[in-house]
């Protein structure tokens, strides 16, 4: 069966999972940075007559539909490594295939949503969002296929850790309030929301100091109490931040250029799955457990290529007595 044939590419899938849901938030800020948010006028089709962008809609149409046609890619990804978990007998890593297979649909019809409403900005920072989620379950995915045993981290590392998450959690949609009163509409006459820019940009960037603040701390924590995985994925995620926070403070003195807003863009994605990443990293995993979820997968394909060779041979025994 194709399910248990893939299963030995769970892991690889998975990992096509997370940069395939990292990627389209770069090509959807692309979308978005070169004025095309409306080239498909819109949804579900292109426009009223036709499914597809065409010459009349030019080029801002043609970068609009193509993003629309990564979500297939996605789909695809999504699709395979689900039959590949199913395949492995992992069903915890089942479900999680399954719940970023369903956020893809759900993400297209919010992303049609938007074009409908003229890109109001508070339905944009929803379309956001729900990447966010969706890439943090790519991270859950990942953790639960491989990563070390551990046991619940200490109150105070699980408490900062949480704090993190939260706090993050509250950067991402300020950075969506930002962009919302700012100058990217992704369309000439898409309407903002009526915040004052510099505003929007002092609460977002006090958000992001309160989330380094904790995430040094809890780096600190992590080091005196010798717990190495957690040491190592909050270091990871304390260098996004700060590489995250110097490309924010760039774009905002140099005025936005395009360039360095969708460089600003995949680092919210690789903030998210670091949020993820940390708060998974204070809570109970039993390695032991995806371990033998793949192994059982190897195992049945190993068996079906067994059972193939053996009706090989009963053919070739028994040919001559025909």
């Amino acid at each position: 069966m194709i399910r248990t044939r893939l299963a030995p590419w769970l892991w690889p899938l998975a990992i096509a999972n997370l940069l395939a849901n990292i990627g389209i938030v770069v090509t959807g800020a692309a979308v978005r940075l070169t004025g095309s948010g409306l080239g498909c006028p819109t949804w579900p089709r292109c426009d009223e007559t036709s499914y597809t962008t065409h010459d009349e809609l030019g080029l801002h149409g043609a970068i609009e539909f193509g993003n629309r046609l990564l979500t297939f890619v996605l789909a695809g990804v999504a699709i395979l490594c689900f039959l590949a978990a199913l395949g492995s007998g992992n069903r915890r890593a089942t479900w999680l295939s399954f719940l970023i297979g369903l956020g893809i649909p759900l993400q297209a019809v919010i992303g049609g949503i938007t074009v409908l409403t003229e890109l109001n900005p508070w339905f944009v920072s929803g379309h956001f969002l729900a990447s966010m989620v969706i890439i943090m379950l790519c991270v859950a995915l990942l953790d639960e296929l491989r990563s070390p045993d551990r046991g619940a981290a200490p109150g105070l590392p699980r408490a900062l850790a949480i704090a993190i998450f939260v706090t993050g959690w509250v950067v991402l949609y300020l950075g969506t309030v930002v962009t919302g009163a700012g100058p990217h509409a992704g369309d000439t006459d898409a309407r903002r929301n009526g915040l004052d820019p510099a505003t929007a940009s002092a609460w977002h960037a006090w958000s992001v100091y309160l989330l380094v603040a904790l995430t040094v701390a809890l780096l600190v924590v992590a080091i005196r109490g010798r717990m190495r995985w957690l040491t190592l994925v909050t270091a990871l995620v304390l260098a996004v931040e700060l590489a995250q926070g110097a490309v924010g403070w760039a774009q905002y003195l140099l005025e936005l250029p395009v360039g360095l807003v969708a460089l600003h863009m995949l680092g919210a994605g690789l903030l998210a799955a670091g949020l993820a990443r940390v708060l998974l990293a204070v809570l109970p995993h039993a390695a032991s457990a995806s371990t033998q979820g793949s192994s059982a997968g190897e195992q049945r394909v190993q068996s079906d290529g067994d059972e193939e060779q053996g009706q090989v041979q009963v053919g070739v025994v028994e040919e001559p007595h025909r």
